[in-house]
């Protein structure tokens, strides 16, 4: 388990400006930005061996504290179950009654930047990425196998994406990969898990960042589709696929397309899987880079009328992300 330094995470919080979150007074590094949580690194010494999540905010300790249940389930599962090996991690809540949330930190051991995948794959040899790619499949296809064999009764969702892994002992001076590589999952902050056919993880979480006055149309058009496609094997390596236009890897998408369609040759021979053209990868990356491209300039302009009335912006906020 990582040692959480819970002082020191209260300080940052108490004192953080989220628009300058580098110029708290406690010393503090923003690691990566997904589309709704920012991963920073705070302290010095010893402190600087964890990344930190910052969550959206909960409402009150009661809601916190069930997401941290489900979060528990939702590691035990994967790890215990399923067999994917985990990044070791833990959740520090932070209760602000003057502010009226609570503000979760999920805390995990630090990779080394270049082991993570969307690092990786600009050093590998395309025979690397291959074998990078293979070994990702395989530990998806454990957890839909999974899926399969507790249908309806016991799910996870889960997002595959290449920026959600890491690859176990990698040495970026010899970047050449075993076949039996090991693979680090890291991304757990959004515990999907469907029990009887219904998800546990309250889909509003999703919503709890958005600007007020875009909430009824997310909710409205995207919010299921949002939750839904992490039970989809198919729809997670899509994703999977259309993050190399994001890494600027595109030139790796054709070749790709054959390796994700000769792992699932069996299913495709016999109806069970369709094959994934380069058109649908394109077609799908230019419909989810748009949506949040759109998300993320309103989620300014929200930050922006909340500074002109005098209001505290919880969010800390990317500036301009390539794709």
């Amino acid at each position: 388990m990582p040692e959480i330094n819970f002082e020191l995470l209260k300080k940052l919080e108490k004192e953080l400006n989220p628009a300058t979150p580098e110029k708290c007074t406690v010393p503090t590094k923003v690691l990566g930005y997904g589309e709704i949580s920012t991963v920073i690194e705070i302290g010095t010494g010893k402190d600087k061996n964890l990344a930190y999540k910052r969550m959206p905010m909960f409402k009150n300790e009661e809601e916190s504290e069930r997401y941290l249940k489900l979060y528990k389930e939702y590691l035990e599962i994967l790890s215990a179950k399923i067999g994917l090996d985990l990044v070791p991690s833990d959740i520090a809540m932070l209760p602000d009654e003057n502010k009226g949330i609570v503000t979760g930190y999920i805390a995990q051991e630090k990779l080394p930047a270049e082991s993570i995948g969307h690092k990786a794959i600009h050093v590998l040899s395309f025979e690397n990425i291959q074998i990078f790619i293979v070994a990702v499949l395989k530990e998806l296809k454990k957890v839909f196998d999974f899926n399969h064999k507790n249908k309806d009764k016991l799910e996870l969702g889960i997002d595959g994406q290449i920026s959600n892994w890491a690859i176990k002992d990698f040495n970026p001076q010899n970047p050449d990969l075993e076949k039996n590589l090991q693979l680090l999952y890291f991304d757990t902050s959004t515990p999907l898990i469907q029990k009887d056919g219904k998800e546990r993880l309250n889909p509003e979480l999703f919503l709890r960042s958005a600007p007020s006055f875009l909430v009824w149309i997310i909710r409205w058009l995207f919010l299921e589709d949002v939750v839904t496609r992490y039970y989809d094997f198919r729809k997670v390596v899509i994703d999977l696929i259309a993050n190399f236009y994001k890494e600027q890897r595109e030139d790796l998408i054709p070749k790709l397309l054959e390796i994700v369609n000769n792992f699932f040759e069996d299913e495709i021979v016999n109806g069970l899987f369709k094959p994934i053209t380069e058109k649908e990868i394109k077609s799908y990356y230019r419909e989810d880079a748009l949506i949040w491209r759109i998300y993320l300039a309103f989620r300014k302009v929200d930050r922006f009328f909340h500074k002109l009335f005098g209001k505290y912006y919880p969010y800390i906020l990317p500036g301009k992300i390539k794709r």
